[in-house]
């Protein structure tokens, strides 16, 4: 049995880039010759649409249909649910429908281990996982937090995320002492940078002091670009989409980051 990994990717805060974030460190990993499943694990399914599945609603199998599986004790067929991206990625799609289960869960014995007894089949089969998180610190992120091995977070250089933060890492602690004991944070992540202004390399120089000693701060700064917000319309990664972008540089460079020791590329990649 393969070393899978399962990273998630969190923040309560809304547009921060987590799944512009989660997107391209998955494909970007799949590019350095890893195998990469994606699941989709917000309501608002916008990860699903990013990757081409614009009309996530209609999808017959997703993530919450694999829980409502689990739940009512029915074999889950992961053949049907895990679509396959063109760029190599594979995905456990999300729509509205997980909104539902926010509420359903609460009923559930040993619910917050819900989703980690769903992906752990799943585990011999990739070498990394990745959990899209919704906006939110409720039921569905503690779930993923408890299927994990690592926790990465994208935080905006916008803003002043200090109180946000502190109540995320909360979180992450409890979840740890009373869930997951073997939870780890891989670090934090800048992103949205516009460094030509005062106030981001002010929140860059908050963030790295005042998290810093004692989390991770990856030393890659994700900078605000359009030809991100393209690539997510088009259905594609930013390295399939614009390649010598500086967004796509700095993705890549993240994922490196984030990995020491990469596999053989594939033959067919084209380099940045």
């Amino acid at each position: 049995m393969r070393k899978c990994k399962v990273i998630a990717v969190t923040n309560q805060k809304g547009g921060v880039g987590k799944t512009t974030t989660t997107e391209n460190v998955a494909i970007g990993l799949v590019r350095q010759g890893f195998d990469v499943l994606i699941v989709d694990f917000d309501p608002q399914g916008d990860l699903t649409s990013c990757l081409g599945w614009k009309n996530n609603d209609a999808l017959e199998h997703s993530v919450s249909s694999m829980l409502d599986d689990y739940i009512n004790d029915n074999d889950i067929d992961y053949d049907s649910l895990i679509l396959h991206h063109e760029e190599d990625v594979d995905l456990i799609p999300a729509n509205i429908e997980l909104a539902d289960f926010e509420m359903r869960l609460v009923s559930v014995i040993n619910r917050e281990q819900t989703l980690s007894n769903c992906i752990e089949p799943l585990r011999d089969k990739y070498d990394y996982i990745f959990i899209d998180c919704p906006p939110s610190l409720g039921m569905l992120t503690v779930n993923a937090l408890s299927a994990a091995d690592e926790v990465l977070i994208p935080v905006q250089t916008q803003y002043l995320p200090a109180k946000g933060m502190t109540k995320l890492l909360q979180t992450v602690n409890k979840v740890q002492r009373k869930i997951n004991s073997n939870l780890k944070i891989t670090g934090i992540v800048m992103t949205l940078a516009d460094l030509n202004t005062n106030i981001t390399k002010s929140t860059i120089d908050t963030i790295r002091g005042s998290f810093g000693k004692n989390i991770r701060v990856f030393d890659t700064i994700i900078p605000k670009a359009t030809k991100a917000s393209e690539a997510s319309i088009s259905g594609k990664s930013i390295y399939a989409y614009a390649k010598d972008s500086k967004v796509a540089v700095a993705y890549d460079n993240l994922t490196k980051e984030l990995v020491k020791n990469p596999k053989i590329r594939h033959k067919d990649e084209i380099s940045l």
